[in-house]
């Protein structure tokens, strides 16, 4: 398209500062890197927060200027226009004139030496902490403040709020947990129990926040360097429905925090930011079909047009949607349903319609128009054209939608029952003959996702805090269908010595004291040592030129786990761990148990209660062939 974008793109960096100062200094030296991959010509700006909120004037170039708000009130648009000095917001997508914006959000060209000074000077928050207390951190405040200054100074603009958070929310607005140690903070048991004291509020205040943002082309990306929650369960609207992502790390000092952070500003062969700003989401239909919603980091703009179903899935009611920004990971599920009355040996058209700013200043239309077959619900082509993987990762985003909003039993049984369903609409079997049930090569692997689905982190909260769990569900609400394969059923790949790597099966029978397995979870990249394997480590068989073919051997997974993180965001968690071994956990939790406490087998029991795959298909036989059913 010809236009071009009035304003460049924006990057408001909203930075913790209670923080020791060890962590403090590896996040300053992340961020001058970070500026430093920034177009010259994008407006930047600096708000810092623990006690007190500070906007920071980086056009000011006499002294180091800022603006100091109180940490425990939350400020409307209008009020952060009065107290900066700023004039009336202009027209949408219009800039401020620069006696306005130009003094808190200057092209970087112009202010980066005021930008990096005022990191490099930034300090640990002198408020004094008691032992048994928690630093005053006015997180929901700043992410307020900085909502409002974009609010009022470049509203429906590309732009990007940058959030570095270190520890929990202290005080309102947006209060996570109290400023006294000994109350702990919320669990999952306390939420679905409805014990969690600011739980309802706090969410309530940041899904709002996120729905200003949304409506304004504005995103909230979250970056959590901390080995304690910080409240992303109640903000995680505000990178869900902005299209933001969400990076959780132990510290600001770990290549996962640093990698991911860089990989945010990736860029194409001719020196662009690999991202879209502002962008909405269109879907156009023919008479056949129906939009019943769309499941992903969007908001909806309630544009309802007569191809809008009745039936809602995820945000429907609309056929419109707001993404304020989009990456080539980004991934949107729409479910359609067919109308009442249609052609039943017509075709059916679905055209895709995504406007966004492109970091060089045009706006760009891209066009995608599908057209497919309508045939009767009997005809055999339907089966035959069936896609399992997508088929699962499209029930796993609803499971998900609905877990976030249900009990977790409630979505388990109604996974169940659609899994039921499919197979009594899609099998060949003799009624009350379990064994006689069949499914066709393209159905067969689906109830294998459905039960490696039932037993992930998505749908099952135990031993997860909250802000994992929902850290967990934001991945798989934008990554694309293999991501999100390997999300719900890990990879695993075995290294024996003399032979080449396998993939095998992700069952306790897979465990060989002689061979090295590597697990891809996709948030986690694990190596596992056999037992016999580790000895020969340990026994110093590597230095030995007689064994020098072992050198390979123990090579091979880690450059292969190499290739995997390439391009994987966020940068997985990289874990090296030898059988028996407190880590190796990680890769038992995500065996099928074939082998338990309970039953005999030549390979390592796992200890659950857990049922086996066998058993499930077993039990989903015994349901599917069952007259009563």
């Amino acid at each position: 398209m010809a236009r071009t974008a009035t304003v460049p793109p924006i990057f408001l960096f909203v930075i913790d500062t209670c923080i020791e100062e060890e962590e403090l200094e590896s996040l300053k030296q992340s961020l001058l890197v970070t500026i430093e991959m920034l177009p010259p010509y994008a407006l930047v700006g600096l708000i810092t927060f623990g006690t007190v909120i500070q906007i920071h004037e980086l056009g000011f170039n006499e002294c180091p200027k800022s603006y100091v708000f109180r940490g425990s009130k939350e400020y409307s648009s209008k009020q952060i226009q009065e107290n900066l000095g700023l004039p009336v917001a202009p027209a949408p997508g219009q800039p401020m004139n620069a006696s306005g914006s130009a003094r808190f959000l200057c092209q970087l060209q112009e202010c980066e030496f005021n930008l990096t000074t005022a990191i490099e000077q930034l300090k640990k928050d002198p408020w004094p902490v008691a032992n048994d207390k928690r630093p005053i951190r006015s997180t929901g405040g700043a992410i307020s403040l900085a909502i409002g200054l974009l609010e009022a100074t470049f509203p429906n603009t590309g732009a990007r709020i940058l959030v570095f958070n270190a520890g929990a929310c202290t005080q309102i607005p947006g209060i996570i947990v109290s400023p006294e140690l000994k109350e702990p903070i919320r669990s999952h048991n306390d939420i679905e129990k409805d014990t969690a004291l600011y739980y309802r509020k706090s969410y309530k205040f940041y899904e709002d926040l996120a729905k200003r943002a949304a409506t304004n082309g504005h995103t909230v990306d979250l970056f959590s360097g901390c080995l304690d929650q910080v409240g992303l369960a109640e903000m995680r609207s505000l990178s869900g429905m902005t299209g933001g992502v969400i990076v959780l790390a132990d510290s600001f000092g770990t290549s996962l925090f640093k990698q991911s952070l860089s990989r945010l500003f990736d860029k194409d062969q001719d020196g662009f930011l690999l991202m879209g700003l502002n962008s909405s989401f269109e879907v156009l239909t023919s008479k056949e079909l129906r939009i019943s919603g769309l499941i992903g980091s969007a908001i909806s703009t309630n544009k309802k047009t007569p191809n809008v179903s009745e039936t809602e899935i995820g945000i429907g009611m609309t056929s419109s949607w707001k993404i304020p920004a989009l990456d080539k990971r980004t991934t949107l599920a729409v479910y359609f349903e067919m109308a009442p009355q249609n052609d039943s040996n017509g075709r059916g058209v679905i055209q895709f319609h995504t406007f966004y700013q492109h970091t060089s200043g045009q706006f760009r239309l891209r066009v995608t128009t599908v057209a497919r077959n309508i045939v009767e619900a009997t005809n055999p082509q339907i089966n035959q054209s069936f896609d399992q993987e997508s088929a699962a990762v499209l029930m796993a985003r609803i499971a998900v939608y609905k877990g976030q909003n249900d009990d977790g039993p409630d979505v388990l049984r109604w996974l169940d029952r659609m899994l039921i369903r499919l197979c009594q609409k899609v099998g060949e079997y003799r009624q009350d003959d379990p064994a006689s049930f069949r499914l066709s090569h393209t159905f067969s692997i689906y109830p294998q996702f459905m039960f490696h689905l039932r037993r992930s982190q998505f749908l099952q909260v135990f031993n997860n805090s909250p802000d994992e769990t929902a850290f967990y569900r934001h991945a798989i609400n934008t990554e694309d269908t293999n991501n999100s394969l390997i999300m719900i059923q890990p990879t695993l790949t075995a290294y024996l010595v003399g032979q080449e790597p396998m993939p095998v099966l992700l069952d306790a029978c897979s465990i060989n004291p002689e061979a090295i397995l590597l697990l891809d979870t996709f948030f986690h990249i694990l190596i596992w040592h056999g037992e016999v394997v580790a000895s020969w480590r340990d026994n110093g068989f590597l230095d030995n030129p007689d064994y020098a073919h072992l050198k390979d051997f123990f090579d091979a997974p880690p450059a292969d786990a190499q290739d995997l993180l390439m391009d994987r965001f966020p940068l997985p968690r990289y874990v090296v761990c030898d059988q028996n071994g407190s880590q190796a956990r990680f890769l038992l939790s995500k065996l099928n148990p074939s082998q338990t406490h309970s039953n005999s087998g030549t390979s390592q029991a796992i200890f659950t209660d857990d049922v086996n795959l066998q058993s499930f298909m077993d039990y989903l036989r015994k349901l599917v062939t069952t007259t009563s059913s």
